[in-house]
């Protein structure tokens, strides 16, 4: 499958599960509340497949053609005629409690499901590597903060960190928000406290580039650029490369290891170069032009081959494991320290703290569904997990148009003993409606900026 099609199976797939899970949300605590449901919808558009229950109240479930979303379809006398032995399970007509329960269901089965996602996650084990320093560059705050080479990172702010992954996940927050982390490390039996600083950090950093700036990076191990395979029918087998090449040079400036290689192949989509291979002790060189393609939101260069793995140390390789208890506090834990970073992050975007460039739309978010659909169930469980708790953080935002503002309206209903007036919920209505439509703009330009970059 090219990656172009895994991109958009892997997103589609994604955002029909967590869209799925919000409406039934919806769907289901109406349901239970005697309020008749006409229809269940995951997309928009033109119904590609729908089914009609065979309960007595015949919801219509269809799933559509545009996959950005879904509705569930209320008896509601504010959109048509309803009979009137039916009249008392129209939407309008249940007490604003009622009301006020149906709506927030769905961001509420949101974070829910982030919890069960976690939950999957901590089970079925998080392979990672051990969190020992690399080489901390000179004049890094890693470096300020005396870190160096060999130390093992086992906490952040006191929080355990049994894999390199736990110490990003902890610390690019921190240095997004430019505040201070607590880093403790030990060195053979000497166990000691550092203070890493980001005030030095200008805001508008995105999180991809920050471990490089920080001066964070994992143990090394060399990694030479020896092929383990090339793709049928990619630019490197039409070049003529084969498994077992080992790439000693792009455009004639040495390539001592993977990571040189393919950084130099990155930077040239599009443009012809020249590779220096050897195979059985003699060397050639061979022309040819990576192919442009997008990964992570930006356009690089690809030729089709795949190394040979790098053989870590066995003391290095680690799997974070528990057992189904245990992984319910996991579980928990991680859901609510994203939900604070993830409101302290928006706090700060408001006030112009951390860039807004930081935001993603959906082309970010496609190739992230198809970059952790590709590293496993663990990592397609964590991606799944992030973006339905935001799904369900931005939908209790207290704006009209969004679940939240829906609940804000029932707040006031509740204190003043009435609903607000039909002219207040219409200008609410654009002004959330401008506000959305500005923010998912934003988005859209952030993803464009990182393609064309």
């Amino acid at each position: 499958m090219s990656d172009f099609l895994l991109t958009i199976v892997a997103f589609i797939f994604a955002i029909s599960v967590l869209v799925a899970v919000h409406e039934f949300g919806h769907y289901w605590v109406a349901r239970r509340l005697g309020v008749k449901v006409l229809r269940f919808s995951i997309g928009f558009g033109t119904p590609l497949w729908q089914r009609v229950g065979k309960d007595a109240d015949q919801v219509e479930y269809v799933i559509s053609a545009i996959p950005l979303g879904g509705y569930v379809k209320m008896l509601d006398e504010r959109e048509g005629e309803v009979a009137p032995e039916e009249a008392h399970r129209a939407f309008n007509r249940q007490p604003v409690a009622k009301r006020f329960a149906i709506v927030a269901a769905g961001p509420l089965f949101n974070l829910a499901f982030a919890v069960f996602a976690y939950w999957l996650m901590f089970m079925h084990g998080v392979p990672g590597l051990k969190p020992e320093l690399g080489p901390v560059p000179e004049g890094s705050p890693a470096y300020a903060a005396g870190l160096h080479e060999g130390q093992v990172i086992v906490s952040v702010d006191g929080k355990e960190t049994r894999i390199w992954g736990d110490v990003l996940e902890r610390v690019l927050p921190k240095a997004l928000l430019r505040e201070k982390a607590t880093i403790v490390v030990t060195e053979g039996t000497l166990r000691s406290e550092h203070i890493l600083s980001f005030a030095a950090l200008h805001g508008d950093e995105e999180q991809l580039q920050l471990p490089d700036i920080i001066g964070l990076e994992p143990y090394h191990v060399p990694f030479p650029a020896r092929l383990k395979s090339v793709e049928p029918g990619s630019v490197a087998e039409h070049a003529g490369l084969k498994a077992g090449d080992l790439i000693t040079a792009v455009n004639g400036e040495a390539t001592p290891e993977w990571n040189d290689m393919a950084g130099m192949i990155n930077k040239n989509p599009g443009k012809s170069i020249t590779i220096t291979i050897e195979r059985n002790g003699s060397r050639s060189d061979i022309a040819l032009t990576p192919k442009s393609e997008q990964v992570d939101g930006k356009i690089i260069g690809r030729i089709g081959i795949w190394p040979v793995s790098p053989q870590y140390p066995e003391r290095l390789i680690v799997e974070v494991r528990y057992g189904p208890f245990e992984s319910i506090g996991q579980a928990l834990e991680r859901m609510w320290d994203n939900c604070v970073v993830s409101l302290q992050m928006m706090g700060e975007m408001i006030v112009g703290r951390v860039s807004v460039e930081n935001l993603s739309g959906p082309i970010t978010i496609a190739t992230y569904a198809k970059s952790s659909a590709m590293a496993g169930l663990s990592e397609f469980l964590r991606f799944l997990a992030i973006v339905s708790l935001s799904l369900g953080i931005l939908n209790l935002l207290p704006v009209p148009v969004l679940d939240g503002g829906h609940l804000a309206f029932y707040l006031v209903e509740m204190v003043k003993g009435s609903p607000v007036s039909e002219r207040t919920e219409a200008i609410g209505q654009r002004i959330g409606l401008a506000l959305i439509l500005a923010l998912m703009t934003l988005a859209l330009y952030n993803d464009l900026v990182r393609v064309a970059g």
